[in-house]
C-alpha cells in the first residue's frame, strides 16, 4: 500500500496531548496543509492540479482491529466466497450486505474448535463439513462464540477434526455498508452532473475480517472463487477476470446481476477486492496482458486517465524484465476512487487509488504531476512482486513489502520519465526525510512479533521508517553489492518463495549464496550480520572522520532531546563507506566496529587534500567532519562546487545542519557552507538551505530578530542568481519549464523566500501578475508560484485586491486548488481591518462551509501581524467556535500561538483562558508544553543571536 507519513501513536491521555500538540507545533505547516485539504464545498471535487508525490497511511477504522494470531490446527486452501451488497442506485440507505463462505482446510492438529477471524459481522448460521471427499458427512457445531475485543469467532464442535484430514467450514453472514473508507465501503460521488454511488473494498492490514469470515493472517494464503450479487445497473469487478454473468430474482422477486470470476491466484486475504460501481474504461494491451482503467465517466471522456494507462505497461515490462519474472494475473484493472483512504492499494489484478493518484489533465504539460502519478503507479506495481507474489510471514517484516516496492517505485518511474533525476529525486524525496525522522522513532525496521501487540502498533508499522528506511537500506544493499548480483539475488529469492511468504533472514540466504557464488565482491561479515546491523536496530549513525589521523568513529545519530535524555549505547552499525579524496573516487571501504584507523584518509598539508564521504548517498548515515575537512570543502564550493556531486553537495549540507540541530557541531559550522551560494544553480539544494535557514513555521516570528536584516542582506545577495533565472521564465516563457521537476516542486519555496525578504521585484512580479488576473479572470498566473502571488499581491495591496481575493473565492468555477490558495492570501493582508473581517466572514454558515472556518482563523493567527487579532477574536467568539469543533480546534490554536511564547506573563495570558476550557490533566500537559515551547523559543532566540553575529561577519563577503 501507499504510504507517506506517520503511522497511529497511542500512549495516556495527558501524554497523547502533549506529544501531539508538540508534534504539531514543530510541524505547524504541515496541520494547515493537511486542514488546507478538509475545506471543501463541493461534494465531488475536480481533477486535481499538480503537487508533489505522496501516499497515505492506510485509514484507521472506527473500532481498533486486534492482532492476535490464530492456532495454527487449520490451513487455509480455498475459499467459496458470494458477496452480496444490498444496494440499489435509486434508494437511500443505509445499506445492508450479506453473503456466504465456505472455506476448505486442511486439519494439522487434532482439534475439537475451529478458530477464525471475524469483526463487525452477524452470523447467519455456521456447518462444517467432511472429512472431504466425502462432503454429505458433517462434524456437528455445538455453538458459534463471537469474541469482539479479539475479532475472531470461535466453532466449538461435538466432535474432532483429525489432523491430516480436509474440511469445509460454511459460514452465513451480513455486515453494515459504512461511508469509513475500510472493509467493504460506500462511497457517494458526483459523475456528469448526476449524484451516484460506488462499493468498494480495503482489506489491508486486517480489513478482510470485517467483510467475510476468514483466516485473515498473511502467511495463511489460498485459493478464491468469488461470485458477487449486484443491482443490473452495476458493473462488479474482483481481483480475477469475470467468467459468467447471469441474472437472479430475490425473494421479492427484484432482478439482480451474479458475476462469478475466475478462480484465484494463492494469496493472502489483505489482497482481496471488489469494486461495484457504474464506471467507464480505458484500456491497453500490454504483452498480452489487458490492462484497463476505470474511472468516473467524465474524467475517462476527458482523458484524465490516458497518462496513468500508457505509463502502466511500460513499467509492467520494465520490472519483468529486470527481476526476469513474469506478471502473475491475467488481467489488470486499476480503478479510480473518488473517496480512498490510501494513495494506492496493490490488490492482485484490482489495483485502487485515489483520483489523483491516477488523473492527470491533458492540458497541464508539467512533469511534476507526471511524476506524482508515476511514482504512485510504480509503486503499486512493484507491490505485484514483493507484497503479492512474495508475502511477508508477518506484519513485523512488513518493509520487505513496503521498502522494496518503494525502492523500485523510483526505478519504474525514471524509466516510464527519464527525464527526472533518479539519484536527486530519491534522495530528496525518500533519505533526506526519513533521516529527519529516524532520530526521534525508536523502533526498528523489522521489529519482533512480540512487539506487535495492538492495532495501533501493527498501523504504526505503515510509515515512514517501513517505507522510507527500507528503501534507503534497500538502495545501500544494491549499492555495495551492485546491482547486477542484487537483481540476481531477488530473482532468486522470488521464484524459491513464490505464492508463498518469506522473512528478511530469507531474503539474507537468497543474497549470501550469489555473494559466495563469485568472488568479485567481497563483503566484510556475512550479509544477515551487515543487514541486521541496519534492519534490527533503532536509528542510524553518524561517523565523525579525524583528517589528521584518518580516524573514523561511528555512534547513533540523536537528536539534542534524545542526546540529554539518552544513556550512551554501544550500537554498532557494519557500515560501507564510499569516498572521494580530491575529486577521485576511491574504492569501497568498511566501518566495522566502533572506531578504524584508514591510512588512506590521513591528509596532506595542502589546502586542496581533501576527502568526502558517503558519496551520491551510498550508505544511510550522516557524516561529522572534523574543522580541517570542512574548511577545505567549505573553499572548495566557493571555487568550484561542480566538483563536489550536486547530491553529495546537498547530503554535506544538510549533514551539518542537522548536526548543528542536535549540537554535534556549532550553527556557524553549517553558515561556512553556505557562503558559496550564489554558485549553486540546483533548485533541490536551495530547497533544502532555506527550509534549514527559513523554516515556513518560524517566518511569522524571524522578523522579530536582529538576524532578519543581516540575513536578508546575506541571503539576497546569493539568491539573486537563482532567482533572476527563474524569474525570466516566468515573464517570459514559464511552459519551458515543464520538464524541470524540482522547478515546479521548489520554485515556490524560493520565491516565498524572496518575497519575505522583501525582494522588491518579487512583490513587483506578484502585484504586476496578480493585477493581471484581476483584469482579466481568465487569465492563470503560473501555478507554480500562485501562492506566493496570491499572498504577496494581499499584503502590498489594499481592500482592492483582498475583495477580488474574496470574489474569486466564492466563484463557482473555481477550482479546489484556487480556493485553497486564496484561503491562504486572504490571511497575508496587512491591514486589521480586513483580517477582522476575514474572521467575521469564517463564522458565517452561508459563506463558507464549516469546516473552512478552523481554516481562516489558523491561517490569520499564524500571521505576524494576525496572531493577535486572531487570538483575541477566538476567544471573544469561543462559546460558539466551541460548539461548532470542540477542543480540537483549541488545541491547533494554542500550537500556533506557542510560535510566539517568549516570557512567563505570555504563558500566563493563554493559562487564564484554556484554564476555563480544558480539563484538568490537558490543563497541565499544556502548561508544561508552553513551559517547553517558551525554553524552546529562548533557546531559538539565543541560536539566532549567534547567527546574526556571524552575519555580521560574513555579510558582506
Amino acid at each position: 500500500m501507499g504510504a507517506r507519513g506517520a503511522g497511529l501513536y497511542v500512549g495516556h491521555r495527558a501524554a497523547a496531548l502533549g506529544a501531539a500538540l508538540l508534534l504539531a507545533l514543530l510541524l505547524a505547516l504541515l496541520a494547515l496543509a493537511a486542514l488546507y485539504g478538509r475545506c471543501r464545498q463541493e461534494a465531488a471535487p475536480p481533477p486535481p492540479s499538480p503537487s508533489s508525490p505522496g501516499r497515505a497511511v492506510p485509514p484507521p477504522s472506527r473500532t481498533a482491529s486486534s492482532v492476535r494470531r490464530l492456532p495454527q490446527h487449520l490451513l487455509p486452501l480455498r475459499y467459496d466466497l458470494e458477496l452480496w451488497p444490498h444496494v440499489r442506485p435509486d434508494r437511500a440507505g443505509p445499506f445492508a450486505f450479506s453473503g456466504q463462505v465456505n472455506i476448505t482446510v486442511l486439519c494439522r492438529q487434532d482439534t475439537d474448535t475451529a478458530v477464525l477471524h471475524s469483526a463487525g459481522l452477524r452470523s447467519r448460521g455456521a456447518a462444517v463439513r467432511g472429512p472431504l471427499p466425502r462432503p454429505g458427512n458433517a462434524v456437528q457445531v455445538a455453538g458459534l462464540r463471537q469474541e469482539e475485543e479479539d475479532e475472531v469467532a470461535v466453532l466449538e464442535l461435538r466432535g474432532w477434526l483429525r489432523a491430516g484430514s480436509r474440511y469445509v467450514l460454511q459460514l452465513g453472514f451480513q455486515g453494515q455498508l459504512e461511508e469509513d473508507l475500510v472493509g467493504l465501503f460506500l462511497t457517494h460521488y458526483t459523475d456528469q452532473g448526476r449524484s451516484s454511488m460506488l462499493i468498494a473494498s480495503q482489506m489491508e492490514p486486517t480489513y478482510a475480517r470485517r467483510v467475510y469470515p476468514c483466516f485473515d493472517e498473511p502467511a495463511m494464503k489460498s485459493v478464491f472463487n468469488i461470485r458477487i450479487v449486484h443491482d443490473p445497473s452495476y458493473v462488479a469487478l474482483s481481483n480475477m477476470p469475470a467468467i459468467d454473468i447471469s441474472e437472479m430474482k430475490d425473494e421479492n422477486g427484484s432482478q439482480w446481476t451474479v458475476t462469478t470470476f475466475n478462480t484465484s491466484l494463492k494469496m493472502s486475504t489483505y489482497l482481496t477486492a471488489f469494486v461495484i460501481c457504474d464506471f467507464d474504461y480505458v484500456t491497453r494491451t500490454e504483452r498480452g496482458n489487458e490492462i484497463r482503467i476505470w474511472a468516473r465517466k467524465e474524467a475517462i471522456k476527458n482523458g484524465y486517465l490516458d497518462y496513468a494507462l500508457n505509463i502502466t505497461g511500460p513499467i509492467f515490462s520494465f520490472l519483468e524484465d529486470i527481476l526476469n519474472i513474469s506478471y502473475s494475473s491475467p488481467k489488470t484493472d486499476l480503478v479510480a476512487l473518488p473517496e480512498f483512504g490510501a494513495g494506492g492499494m496493490e490488490n492482485w489484478g484490482l489495483l485502487t487509488f485515489q483520483e489523483p493518484s491516477l488523473m492527470y489533465i491533458p492540458k497541464d504539460k508539467f512533469i511534476s504531476r507526471k511524476a506524482m502519478i508515476a511514482l504512485i503507479v510504480s509503486h503499486e506495481l512493484g507491490h505485484q512482486w514483493f507484497g503479492n507474489l512474495v508475502t511477508m510471514n508477518w506484519w513485523n517484516d512488513l518493509w520487505l513489502n513496503e521498502g522494496l516496492a518503494s525502492y523500485f517505485e523510483y526505478l519504474g518511474a525514471t524509466f516510464v520519465e527519464p527525464k527526472l533525476s533518479l539519484d536527486k529525486i530519491f534522495y530528496d524525496h525518500v533519505v533526506q526525510p526519513v533521516l529527519r525522522e529516524d532520530n526521534e522513532i525508536v523502533r526498528s525496521l523489522s521489529e519482533s512479533e512480540d512487539k506487535i501487540r495492538g492495532s495501533f502498533s501493527l498501523m504504526s508499522l505503515f510509515d515512514s521508517i517501513t517505507y522510507n528506511k527500507g528503501a534507503s537500506v534497500t538502495w545501500m544493499l544494491s549499492g555495495f553489492l551492485t546491482d547486477k548480483l542484487f537483481i540476481k539475488a531477488l530473482t532468486s529469492y522470488l521464484k524459491e518463495f513464490a505464492f508463498s511468504n518469506a522473512n528478511q533472514d530469507d531474503l539474507w540466504t537468497h543474497i549470501q549464496k550469489v555473494v559466495n557464488a563469485q568472488d568479485e565482491v567481497q563483503l566484510p561479515a556475512s550479509v544477515k550480520q551487515i543487514m541486521d546491523s541496519w534492519t534490527c536496530q533503532n536509528g542510524f549513525p553518524v561517523l565523525t572522520l579525524n583528517l589528521t589521523t584518518g580516524t573514523i568513529r561511528q555512534e547513533q545519530f540523536l537528536s539534542k532531546k534524545n542526546r540529554k535524555s539518552t544513556d550512551s549505547n554501544n550500537n554498532t552499525w557494519i557500515i560501507p563507506i564510499s569516498w572521494m579524496r580530491n575529486g577521485s573516487s576511491q574504492p569501497l571501504m568498511w566501518l566495522d566496529k566502533s572506531s578504524k584507523v584508514f591510512p588512506e584518509m590521513q591528509v596532506l598539508e595542502s589546502e586542496y587534500d581533501w576527502i568526502l564521504l558517503n558519496v551520491n548517498l551510498s550508505g544511510y548515515y550522516r557524516v561529522n567532519y572534523d574543522q580541517l575537512n570542512l574548511k577545505r570543502l567549505a573553499q572548495l564550493l566557493e571555487n568550484n562546487p561542480k566538483a563536489i556531486p550536486a547530491v553529495s553537495r546537498f547530503q554535506l549540507i544538510d549533514d551539518v545542519f542537522a548536526l548543528a540541530q542536535s549540537g554535534y557541531v556549532q550553527i556557524e559550522t553549517a553558515l561556512e557552507l553556505t557562503k558559496y551560494l550564489a554558485r549553486e544553480d540546483e533548485l533541490f539544494i536551495w530547497n533544502m538551505v532555506l527550509s534549514n535557514l527559513v523554516p515556513e513555521n518560524l517566518e511569522s516570528t524571524l522578523k522579530n530578530y536582529e538576524a532578519y536584516p543581516l540575513l536578508k542582506k546575506y541571503l539576497l545577495k546569493r539568491m539573486l542568481p537563482i532567482y533572476h533565472y527563474y524569474a525570466g521564465f516566468i515573464h517570459k516563457n514559464v511552459d519551458a519549464l515543464e520538464d524541470d521537476y524540482f522547478a515546479l516542486v521548489y520554485l515556490e519555496k524560493l520565491f516565498a523566500t524572496a518575497c519575505w525578504l522583501g525582494l522588491q521585484d518579487c512583490l513587483t512580479l506578484s502585484s504586476e501578475l496578480y493585477a493581471k488576473w484581476m483584469d482579466n479572470p481568465e487569465y492563470k498566473i503560473p501555478f507554480l508560484i500562485k501562492r506566493t502571488v496570491c499572498c504577496y499581491a494581499v499584503a502590498v495591496g489594499s481592500d482592492k485586491e483582498w475583495n477580488f481575493a474574496w470574489e474569486m473565492y466564492t466563484h463557482t468555477d473555481s477550482t479546489e486548488e484556487d480556493k485553497d490558495i486564496l484561503l491562504f492570501a486572504m490571511s497575508c493582508a496587512k491591514e486589521s481591518w480586513l483580517l477582522y473581517r476575514y474572521l467575521q466572514y469564517g463564522l458565517s454558515d452561508t459563506l463558507f462551509s464549516s469546516n473552512c472556518t478552523s481554516t481562516v482563523i489558523l491561517n490569520v493567527v499564524a500571521k505576524d501581524i494576525g496572531h493577535r487579532i486572531g487570538w483575541e477574536f477566538f476567544t471573544e467568539n469561543w462559546p460558539l467556535l466551541s460548539e461548532r469543533y470542540g477542543q480540537e480546534l483549541l488545541h491547533d490554536v494554542l500550537k500556533v500561538m506557542g510560535r510566539f511564547v517568549n516570557t512567563d506573563v505570555q504563558i500566563q495570558e493563554l493559562q487564564v483562558f484554556y484554564n476555563a476550557t480544558l480539563e484538568e490533566d490537558e490543563r497541565e500537559a499544556t502548561t508544561l508544553l508552553l513551559e517547553f515551547t517558551k525554553s524552546e523559543n529562548i533557546e531559538r532566540r539565543n541560536l539566532l543571536i549567534k547567527v546574526a553575529s556571524w552575519l555580521e561577519k560574513n555579510v558582506y563577503d
